[in-house]
């Protein structure tokens, strides 16, 4: 893509299009395309009766011909799993009334989207937020962590699993890091950078050692424990350490001791 391009009175205006990060075929035979760099966005073609569905809210754009349907998705099980997550209680499915629909969703933060395309009995495991879009036939489920220690891990201890068979896109925050771990090895990961892992590497929480750790570190108190085998992909700008970081710039209340503090009034 050139960035540059010229623009004449009266003429025809032409803006460049974004990059082709990735392109490719869902395990339900949808063609799509994911564009830009940082912000990205998800753009898929569905064939008549191809149905996908998403947390409400993700939808960017779509054509005349595909039919939008809000429900509870899951049943009981999977509305308590959302109430758990902090998620929206309903599921927005777009189901295709005609051949090459086109429907596009976009992430809220800056990061990567990542197709996963799921055969009949794999699975992933996600943070809690992860999910774009998925097709119709991927199960998603609340995994819940189930050893003490996740319990204090914050955003560790609830998490989510996709099963095939199909494609579901996932949200991840900034760039993606993948390692693959062997029998027993272990990966300590703060714990807002684990993105996804494969179902077979075990997870757990542990507090950091040493008093002068917990008071002058710096860190986080916890860490997540990766044990393989499988492989792990780690975020690299939570979207919890992002917004902390900005948190300490935005206008404050006048008497508070911290931060900028705006007046405007007369």
């Amino acid at each position: 893509m050139s960035e540059s391009f010229t623009n004449v009175a009266g003429q025809r205006l032409d803006i460049p299009n974004p990059t082709v990060a990735l392109s490719g075929q869902t395990v339900g035979g949808a063609p799509y395309q994911v564009l830009g760099t940082v912000m990205q966005i998800v753009v898929m073609q569905l064939r008549t009766g191809q149905t996908v569905y998403t947390e409400t809210g993700a939808l960017s754009w779509m054509q005349d011909g595909i039919r939008m349907d809000t429900n509870m998705r899951g049943g009981l099980g999977g509305i308590l799993g959302r109430v758990f997550t902090g998620e929206s209680l309903f599921v927005a499915h777009f189901t295709a009334e005609r051949d090459n629909a086109l429907i596009a969703f976009s992430s809220e933060f800056p990061g990567k989207i990542i197709p996963i395309n799921l055969a009949q009995g794999q699975s992933i495991v996600t943070q809690r937020d992860a999910l774009l879009v998925a097709e119709k036939s991927v199960n998603m489920a609340v995994q819940f962590q189930k050893r003490f220690g996740a319990f204090f891990g914050g955003e560790g201890v609830l998490m989510q699993r996709f099963d095939g068979p199909g494609t579901v896109f996932v949200a991840l925050d900034g760039e993606v890091v993948e390692y693959t771990l062997g029998q027993g090895e272990r990966l300590k990961v703060d714990t807002g950078h684990v993105a996804m892992f494969e179902p077979s590497v075990a997870f757990d929480v542990e507090m950091v050692k040493g008093f002068k750790n917990i008071l002058f570190g710096g860190e986080g108190l916890l860490f997540a424990t990766l044990t393989g085998p499988g492989r792990v992909w780690l975020q690299t700008m939570p979207m919890s350490k992002l917004a902390g970081a900005i948190a300490q710039y935005l206008p404050r209340a006048e008497g508070s001791k911290q931060g900028l503090s705006i007046n405007l009034g007369g």
